[in-house]
């Protein structure tokens, strides 16, 4: 299955490290950050766990929960999960989904062909409120994410949401931003009062606007 920015995630019941979930439900009415790992008892992955148990009081400030998912069974997680805390210092505290039979993996099409087995590769899917699909990332197995930038684009995309403005490249939060060029020069006023700097007729910079 092919999923697309704006699709509605598909909804699955799957059994996880903290019991029996059905994924809409699980989400509610915030946002949610869905990621897959290899396999438990590899390297990378056990460094990509032990930060993303670090990083939850950031996510919780964006409302976003985060769960993971890979093909071993649950009782393997919960196994791992102490390896987790030893050697990155952060006990595991989020759910872990298992996936044996590959069916939520296949769904989200996280199988990584022509690998020669049935390991997931390294997908994220941050989804809203609405259940939307917002942005997808996938990097190869041998690459461990940079989850600082999973938490840039949440930041961008629910700042983007509330105001009319785009992030440029490399932007963080509390940096400039850039005016929709969409806008006219007199919509422009009424939405930043306090003016831009017209770079380029189409490149308008201003403040962040909630800051």
């Amino acid at each position: 299955m092919s999923l697309h920015l704006g699709n509605t995630a598909p909804d699955f019941e799957a059994n996880t490290t903290e019991g029996r979930t059905s994924f809409h439900d699980w989400i509610g009415d915030g946002w949610a950050v869905l990621f897959s790992h290899p396999a438990d008892f590899t390297p990378v992955c056990t460094t990509e766990l032990g930060e993303t148990a670090r990083l939850k009081d950031e996510f919780a400030k964006r409302n976003c929960k985060v769960i993971a998912i890979s093909v071993d069974p649950v009782e393997d997680h919960k196994a791992w999960c102490g390896d987790i805390e030893e050697t990155q210092g952060h006990a595991v505290n989020f759910p872990i989904i298992g996936d044996e039979d590959r069916r939520v993996s296949q769904l989200y099409d996280m199988l990584h062909s022509g690998e020669g087995d049935s390991s997931t590769v390294r997908s994220v899917f941050l989804i809203d409120p609405n259940k939307k699909i917002r942005m997808t990332l996938t990097y190869p197995k041998s690459a461990g994410r940079n989850f600082d930038e999973i938490l840039r684009v949440i930041d961008s995309i629910q700042l983007t949401d509330g105001y009319k403005v785009a992030t440029p490249v490399n932007w963080r939060n509390g940096d400039d931003v850039i005016i929709l060029p969409t806008l006219s020069d007199d919509e422009a006023k009424r939405h930043f009062p306090d003016g831009w700097k017209a770079v380029k007729p189409y490149l308008r910079v201003t403040r962040q606007p909630n800051r």
